[in-house]
């Protein structure tokens, strides 16, 4: 299993996304957590299994929240450059490649 480094605009995403859902019930705010760590887990697993949609970048789709993590797979590790929601504006992470 590969490891994984956030790319340091991926992690406030990540950060507020989570606050987000914590603020309007703690349950839901774990839900949420837990869900991106699966995600992360699961690319972490097998990089190269995820769809590539705007090359190099690739993309793993939660299916209990509107978000994806998007990543870039490097030979020593996984830099994730963004937990997009998919109503805000998609390209915003791709300055960070």
């Amino acid at each position: 299993m590969k490891p994984h480094r956030f790319h340091r605009h991926a992690d406030v995403e990540y950060a507020e996304a989570a606050q987000y859902y914590a603020d309007i019930s703690a349950e839901l705010g774990r839900r949420f957590y837990d869900e991106i760590e699966r995600l992360i887990a699961e690319i972490r697993a097998n990089s190269g299994r995820f769809r590539q949609f705007a090359p190099p970048a690739r993309r793993h789709f939660s299916r209990l929240f509107p978000y994806a993590v998007i990543y870039l797979d490097r030979p020593d590790h996984v830099w994730i450059v963004g937990i997009m929601h998919f109503k805000r504006h998609p390209a915003t992470w791709m300055e960070r490649r």
